[in-house]
């Protein structure tokens, strides 16, 4: 990995030398802009809307719109100005149990490794945190901006979690939190079917069992382009329309399903491998030959008519 970052940890009279990196990286699939009659890459060009004319990026400023249109030009020259934030450092301002920072706070995760000269100050302070089970509130500033972040060990690594600032987390302002409608409170009955329904689909997390279909879709897709192979397109799930329905009956439905999914699969295996050895010779014979249908294994074999008797009905 590529450091993108380099400065000191500081905590006290205490200083440790890190790089950063970047922890996490999205997995989509990355599109350009083409003319679609043939090809060819679109361009953006940066056009002053008064004059009309493309502006070289060195001509470039930033502006700040007044309520009133007006625009503030702010030059480099007025951002040199202002007071450099703890620049390289990030400056640890107190130690707190991590169970009292909501997750909603967290923005971007990166690791931090220790210099060559930092390793044994690292290493104190990575135990150091570990041992008192609390994470580190720190500032620090990158890409001309000051952040707040908390400090925390994972898998013998030191994470920083860039944070979002209090005032720029929202307050959920909905009516239905307000308990004015009788509607919205369950009955004791469905809270306590609704539970049974948490329990029967409770588990441990393990984050390899969820993938992401619609990528995989798309990336199928591209490549039965470029294999110039036909595209198969799955059927649409039945749409669920919003629909009155009985709220017990759902949940009764949903712990029935949830037992039959949690059932072991050995019995499915077991049934599989006895309807093989039920197939008979001739079959076995017509598929050597290809001419014979494959047999789907999920269909239930056709039943034979039973045979008419010959024997002759006696009058009553």
């Amino acid at each position: 990995m590529r450091a993108i970052w380099t400065g000191i940890i500081s905590f006290g009279m205490v200083t440790v030398p890190v790089k950063m990196y970047g922890a996490t990286e999205e997995k989509r699939v990355a599109f350009h802009q083409v003319h679609a009659a043939d090809g060819g890459r679109v361009r953006q060009k940066r056009i002053c809307e008064l004059d009309g004319e493309e502006v070289e990026l060195s001509e470039v400023s930033k502006g700040y719109e007044l309520p009133d249109g007006d625009v503030v030009i702010l030059s480099a020259e007025d951002f040199d100005a202002l007071p450099e934030a703890v620049a390289k450092t990030i400056a640890v301002e107190s130690f707190v149990p991590e169970e009292q920072i909501d997750p909603i706070m967290y923005s971007k995760s990166y690791y931090l490794a220790p210099d060559k000269l930092g390793t044994r100050t690292y290493a104190l302070l990575r135990d150091a945190m570990s041992a008192s089970g609390r994470v580190a509130v720190v500032r620090f500033s990158m890409r001309e901006r000051e952040s707040l972040a908390a400090l925390r060990v994972r898998d013998g690594v030191l994470v920083l979690e860039t944070m979002l600032w209090a005032d720029e987390i929202r307050e959920p302002d909905f009516d239905f939190l307000d308990g004015a409608s009788s509607t919205a409170k369950p009955k004791a009955a469905e809270l306590k079917m609704a539970e049974l329904l948490i329990d029967s689909l409770s588990t441990d997390f393990d984050p390899t069992d969820y993938h992401d279909a619609y990528r995989e879709a798309l990336e199928e897709v591209i490549e039965a382009k470029v294999e110039g192979r036909e595209v198969v397109t799955p059927p649409e799930p039945a749409e669920g329309g919003a629909q009155v329905i009985d709220l017990m009956a759902a949940l009764k439905a949903s712990v029935e399903a949830s037992k039959k999914t949690a059932a072991p699969s050995a019995s499915k295996k077991t049934a599989s491998s006895a309807s093989k050895k039920a197939a008979t010779p001739a079959r076995a014979a017509k598929g050597a030959r290809g001419t014979a249908k494959t047999a789907d294994p999920h269909k239930p074999a056709r039943k034979k008519p039973a045979a008419k008797s010959t024997a002759p009905r006696r009058r009553a």
